[in-house]
């Protein structure tokens, strides 16, 4: 199994090269030449294997250069105990037939955990392949959890260091508190003046940046990404969704050959992929549905086929969806277009110099085939927080809200009774002024701690150990800088 860039066919390397180098130099992202398929005796197989087990069989389709002794040691060094459920992730039953799928159950209570507690791992499994001897500088852009997530799994990790940088006012309080309290010698936290995608592309210009990769090259170091635009990011997050449909055999709430909906709040267009990756190796998948906040640029997309990040941005109440530009969607493209890479780099070429670009016809078909997509707006999330948590005495974040609103109304616009899965993202704690809001009580005047006591009050629920722990911790990262300031914060910090 190698990988090519989504911007150049000529590039084609293994997963050690392509998780350890994180995007082409091109700038292009590094997707599989072929999907591995499932047998319907593969995924029977599973139903009976624990989350470990599942992880090591369908990272044996894409690591091909891995031995099997390196992917047990990645997938059972993430899996085993970082986690407070022995199934890793959980599901949990609304209505009949609506499964929610919940991913937060690790170390930093959102979904993120579940792909960036393995890809320590499998970079530095992959450095020693490629690029023995050389230490990593990790560089992420954050719209709020991948940023903790990276943090706690590379912390204090051997040859490593990471820089994340975050926007300065979009991320929530507890978010924020997570990353600027991260303990660890090699961690680099920084705010900046802008959004989600300042932070992105500042991200992107410093890989694509000569001058200062020579300067890391003289200093024995390379740049990767933490980002789901490195692989080793994003296949992590195919494997809950061939597990979630082994369990639902499993449990007796499906049969082999049953179909179920997906639906996934979306961003970075990430986590829906990796969906989409399920669906084509063969978990019967019947729609995958793309949930958006305010920010729904990815709705128009694929009602109409038209990208355009020319619009009003919006600060919501489910930040880690704040995103204009969503990166993954460049890999969905390159699948739909059989590879054309020239095709590709014009259309990603236009997003970056007007903003906008246009799909043909056909590519738009096969996307509507696949695809549903819908949006909500802030008042929308907080009644479906409090709808859910009145119905069922089930609390949901901001982003689970997001996507149960639209699955709502998908199942109104197209009568579909398919059982569904939805992706839950995170842990409601994580946004405990937001959901407490919802809820239908006034958070005014209390601080950040105050509100969360008074959520565990009203709902009988629990903050989860790792946030509350938080509270006594010391602030090591503060101050903002510009998005033009990107490069000389990973500098400093590395010539310190």
């Amino acid at each position: 199994m190698n990988y090519r860039s989504t911007r150049n066919n000529a590039v084609s390397v293994q997963s050690a090269k392509a998780i350890a180098q994180g995007l082409s130099s091109e700038g292009g992202l590094f997707v599989p030449e072929s999907i591995p398929k499932l047998t319907k005796e593969d995924i029977l197989a599973l139903c009976d294997k624990s989350y470990p087990e599942r992880a090591f069989d369908i990272f044996k389709l894409f690591l091909t250069d891995f031995t099997d002794d390196e992917i047990r040691h990645c997938v059972n060094g993430a899996y085993l105990k970082n986690f407070d459920s022995e199934n890793v992730s959980e599901i949990s039953h609304l209505l009949t037939g609506t499964y929610i799928l919940e991913l937060w159950h690790g170390p930093t209570c959102a979904f993120k955990d579940m792909a960036l507690q393995i890809l320590p791992y499998l970079l530095t499994c992959s450095a020693k392949k490629v690029i023995d001897g050389k230490k990593i500088a990790i560089l992420v852009a954050t719209s709020g959890d991948t940023g903790k997530a990276a943090l706690e799994g590379f912390k204090d990790v051997e040859g490593t260091s990471i820089t994340v940088f975050y926007p300065e006012d979009g991320v929530s309080d507890m978010q924020k508190r997570q990353m600027t309290t991260q303990e660890g010698s090699n961690v680099n936290v920084c705010a900046i003046k802008g959004n989600f995608d300042d932070c992105q592309n500042g991200v992107k210009a410093i890989f694509t940046n000569e001058e200062l990769k020579k300067i890391l090259d003289d200093m024995n170091i390379t740049f990767s990404s933490a980002n789901s635009i490195n692989w080793g990011r994003l296949s992590p997050q195919i494997v809950y969704y061939v597990s979630a449909y082994a369990s639902l055999i499993k449990d007796g709430e499906i049969e082999y050959g049953d179909k179920i909906n997906v639906v996934v709040p979306t961003g970075n267009f990430g986590n829906i992929l990796a969906a989409y990756y399920a669906k084509q190796m063969g978990i019967p998948i019947n729609k995958l549905i793309c949930a958006s906040n305010a920010n729904n640029v990815l709705t128009d997309f694929i009602n109409t086929g038209v990208y355009d990040r020319n619009r009003e941005f919006y600060t919501t109440v489910s930040p880690s969806m704040d995103i204009l530009i969503s990166s993954n969607l460049e890999r969905l493209l390159y699948h739909l277009t059989d590879g054309d890479d020239k095709t590709i780099s014009e259309w990603f070429g236009k997003l970056s110099k007007e903003g906008k670009y246009s799909v043909t016809p056909e590519v738009l078909g096969k996307i509507k085939a696949d695809f549903y997509a819908g949006c909500c707006n802030d008042t929308e999330t907080k009644a479906a927080i409090k709808e859910v948590f009145e119905e069922y005495s089930y609390l949901m974040d901001t982003h689970t809200a997001v996507a149960y609103k639209v699955y709502k109304d998908y199942k109104a616009e197209t009568g579909d009774d398919t059982k569904t899965i939805v992706a839950s993202t995170a842990n409601p704690y994580k946004f405990g002024k937001a959901v407490y809001e919802a809820l239908g009580q006034n958070p005014e005047g209390m601080d950040e701690f105050t509100i969360i006591e008074k959520l565990e009050a009203y709902t009988g629920t629990k903050m989860p150990a790792p946030l509350a722990a938080t509270k006594d911790k010391k602030v090591r990262f503060s101050g903002s800088v510009g998005k033009l300031d990107m490069s000389d914060v990973v500098l400093n910090f590395l010539t310190k």
